[in-house]
């Protein structure tokens, strides 16, 4: 393995209902990332499209002109981009998909736990996924999950036993009472069920709407013992940070709950 320093970037962003328009803040904000010598550039959930959408509209493959983009602006940056999309799933339904792709690779993951909480249903329009994934940046092994996720510890406890150092949450974290508080205890409690660092990116804070999930920003960088590397605050904002992948080797070894 070479260096043990790690940069990864969120970028926190508000996307719109318009993919072409989320296409082109992608490529600023993963230019702006690489610029800043960021091997891992993590944006959203929902990137694609904002939740309020029509979502079965908008998905499209992988194959597809918001995916092929995505897949050119990593190219063409050198650097691995995890970005939250939707692609088609029977019924009329959609799955809600991180591309993860870079120079070695490929993945997509599909959200496994659906936000049926406070009053949304988010399975009424989405197909749950049901596979762990884990993606590769050069020698890093990265998992992946989405927001409602991080109420789950056993996947993050099963991302770490498949060896992801970094795990990469895209999120778009719906507002309300207590939900600041809620985002930034589970962020830091998923870290330490992996024992790994987790790279928390959230859309920036909108003002709600309905039960759309828009965002309350807060985007994190958590370490493997739960300590905050860097945070931004609800605005828009682009988090660049060095982890140390030492610390993972060390905290595994000394606390061998994996």
């Amino acid at each position: 393995m070479g260096s043990s320093i790690f940069r990864v970037a969120a970028a926190q962003l508000s996307s719109t209902g318009d993919p072409v328009e989320n296409l082109a803040a992608v490529e600023e904000w993963t230019q702006r990332a690489a610029d800043d010598g960021a091997q891992l550039v993590v944006f959203p959930e929902a990137t694609m499209a904002c939740f309020g959408t029509r979502l079965a509209q908008v998905a499209e493959d992988l194959d597809g002109p918001f995916a092929s983009g995505v897949r050119g602006v990593a190219r063409r940056c050198g650097v691995t981009v995890a970005v939250g999309m939707f692609t088609p799933a029977s019924q009329g339904r959609v799955h809600n998909t991180v591309m993860v792709s870079g120079p070695a690779g490929e993945w997509r993951y599909d959200k496994v736990h659906l936000y049926d909480a406070f009053g949304s249903r988010e399975s009424d329009y989405v197909a749950p996924g049901r596979e762990v994934v884990t993606a590769q940046v050069g020698d890093v092994t990265v998992g992946v999950a989405t927001c409602y996720d991080v109420r789950f510890a056993d996947q993050f406890t099963a991302l770490g036993r498949a060896g992801a150092q970094v795990v990469v949450l895209p999120a778009s974290w719906s507002d309300g009472p207590g939900k600041a508080e809620q985002w930034d205890l589970l962020t830091r409690a998923r870290a330490m069920d992996a024992q790994a660092y987790l790279v928390a990116c959230d859309q920036a804070w909108r003002p709600s709407k309905g039960d759309d999930a828009l965002g309350i920003g807060r985007s994190v960088v958590a370490d493997p013992v739960g300590g905050v590397r860097a945070r931004l605050g609800h605005e828009s904002g682009l988090l660049v940070t060095d982890v140390d992948l030492t610390l993972v080797e060390q905290v595994r070894r000394r606390i061998p709950i994996l």
